[in-house]
């Protein structure tokens, strides 16, 4: 009778244990979302210079979400991990020329995602590191029977060595990849052996 009530007390002290460390991982997570959001805020209210554009598409709200949260869908085929809920972290790649790895800080179904860049590498700049700690928002907004999607890239600024590229990238994959996934069901994502824009082509051959 004591070994079973000490195997039930040790058992249950392991329960515990398991239980406190849960919580403690969730609200480090929480307290770190609500940090990055917090940057988020005071980043839009400082910088109007902030990379950002906008597409409508004659789709719904939740199509939409669905079509951005498949990042494989419409910015690379070789993306690793999570790319569709809360705290998911996915490592992006182009051949040697670029990687980083994110993080999902918010995500509202059918209305906003937000990205945290935790680290990333550059071949092309002198600050190899240019990304990391921006954050990137995709808005979406119901207007006019149709649904309206703002992407903004927080810290991208034209000061960025890698700006002219990255605008470039980003603006291609908005406006021609992401809407031809959320119209079509296909998008354009690149991959080591298909590159989508004139400065992949250019950066894969340096």
């Amino acid at each position: 009778m004591l070994r079973l009530r000490s195997a039930t007390v040790s058992m249950m002290n392991k329960k515990t244990g398991e239980n406190i460390s849960t919580f403690i991982r969730l609200r480090s997570e929480q307290a770190l979302n609500i940090q990055i959001n917090t940057k988020i805020q005071k980043q839009k209210e400082m910088s109007e210079t902030d990379f950002t554009t906008t597409l409508t598409v004659d789709k719904s709200p939740k199509e939409a979400f669905q079509a951005i949260t498949n990042v494989r869908g419409w910015w690379s085929e070789e993306i690793e991990g999570g790319t569709a809920k809360l705290n998911d972290v996915f490592d992006y790649h182009f051949r040697d020329v670029h990687r980083c790895k994110i993080k999902l800080t918010e995500v509202i179904p059918d209305q906003k995602v937000v990205w945290w860049v935790m680290d990333n590498y550059f071949n092309f700049t002198k600050d190899k590191s240019e990304w990391k700690d921006t954050t990137i928002s995709f808005e979406i907004i119901r207007k006019d029977d149709k649904t309206q999607i703002r992407m903004t890239h927080h810290g991208l600024v034209p000061d960025y060595e890698c700006y002219d590229i990255c605008q470039d990238s980003w603006t291609n994959y908005m406006q021609h990849s992401l809407r031809d996934l959320i119209m079509t069901g296909k998008g354009k994502p690149n991959s080591a052996e298909k590159p989508q824009t004139e400065n992949e082509r250019k950066l894969s051959k340096s």
